[in-house]
């Protein structure tokens, strides 16, 4: 089955055998009633399953080429469950250049507990060998990065995992399995932020966890039925919902964001753009290799490097909306230092080139001329 079929009916069962329902039903229920104790039907209370879950779950595993999907109450709590399968001790290389709630999670919940985290530059990959050690267990990856659009070499860290008997996560969010597939590429685990993409219409929070290793599956289920931290029926539904049309909005996203992209690029007032797409954007080549195309995420930097213009900019903006997230039909505007990344310290933050002048752009699937008219305007 090709990806833009599995989008509709990958990991989905025939139609509803009680009244033919195309779409799987919403079993907003907590419990389910039991013939014997322990005799039911695969369910029995719904933290522990519940069928609409179960189905967006089934989806998730096919459009990541996975066996077992995992579906969360939000992007952190599927992070905060891979983090669980650590113990004091253990640790952790992860990117220096990562979404800011992930860098909180890391850094604020979990080093009290013991488990620590190397923040580096994975952008040349031979790097991430150097920072292996005895306890080191986990290999954490975005790629393309929020919000510097580095990326980074699936493959490269998978031998390196392998080498050394480790874990490898990847978080795509930012190229959903339309544009790269960790698991084909030698991750362990994809890690999502369905709220995003997968979602697609701004309407719900929810993260995912793919793997093929059974016994990880296992372990990551018991994890989420202990810790709790489970979507409800209803926003499953809204997921698979939004799952259907991911394809052709991925289509519109990427080029959309290659044109707003060279509008930016060819902009006197612009400093510098971030976009995957460019042959002159650091590791292009690599990104050639592991995506199908480059996504409609873009972070640029006006001329001057100054704060006060990148906000007089977002606050102009009329059809890009400046708000938190990504990923919606709608094309959204960020500024990274004050938002999205604020839970960072500014001297990390800067490290990456997070300066205070950054605007990270959501390309929506509008039509490219006004998104292009509502920037030069914002712009001047």
């Amino acid at each position: 089955m090709k990806f833009n079929t599995k989008t509709i009916h990958g990991g989905q069962h025939d139609v509803d055998p009680a009244y033919g329902s195309v779409m799987p039903p919403i079993y907003q229920t907590s419990t389910y009633a039991q013939s014997t104790p322990g005799g039911h039907k695969g369910f029995e209370y719904s933290r522990s399953g519940n069928p609409t879950r179960a189905a967006l779950e089934r989806a998730f595993a096919s459009i990541e080429n996975g066996k077992h999907g995992l579906a969360f109450a939000s992007g952190l709590a599927a992070i905060d469950a891979v983090v669980k399968l650590l113990k004091p001790g253990d640790e952790v290389i992860s990117t220096n250049d990562l979404y800011g709630g992930t860098y909180r999670l890391f850094t604020k919940v979990f080093e009290q507990f013991g488990v620590k985290f190397h923040f580096i530059g994975m952008e040349n990959a031979a790097q991430v060998e150097n920072y292996v050690n005895d306890n080191t267990r986990l290999i954490w990856v975005e790629t393309p990065t929020n919000p510097m659009m580095n990326i980074i070499d699936i493959k490269a860290c998978a031998a390196v995992a392998r080498k050394h008997g480790l874990l490898l996560a990847v978080d795509n969010t930012f190229a959903t399995p339309y544009l790269q597939q960790p698991l084909d590429l030698g991750a362990d685990i994809v890690m999502h932020s369905a709220t995003k993409y997968l979602g697609g219409h701004s309407d719900v929070v929810m993260g995912a966890l793919v793997v093929n290793d059974d016994k990880l599956a296992e372990k990551l289920y018991f994890i989420q039925n202990a810790s709790g931290a489970v979507c409800g029926p209803q926003d499953s539904f809204l997921v698979l919902r939004g799952l259907k049309t991911l394809h052709v909005r991925m289509q519109r996203h990427c080029e959309n964001g290659k044109t707003i992209a060279e509008f930016l690029l060819n902009h006197p007032k612009i400093e510098k753009v971030y976009w995957p797409g460019f042959e002159s954007h650091p590791n292009h080549a690599i990104a050639r290799d592991q995506m199908r195309d480059y996504g409609g995420m873009i972070s640029f930097v006006t001329k001057g490097n100054n704060y006060d213009e990148a906000v007089r900019i977002v606050e102009n903006l009329k059809i890009f909306t400046l708000a938190e997230s990504l990923g919606g039909v709608e094309s959204l505007a960020g500024h990274p230092a004050s938002m999205t990344h604020a839970s960072i310290p500014k001297e990390e933050r800067e490290k990456t080139g997070v300066v205070d002048a950054l605007i990270r752009l959501s390309v929506g699937i509008e039509d490219v001329n006004d998104l292009i008219a509502d920037l030069e305007q914002a712009i001047g």
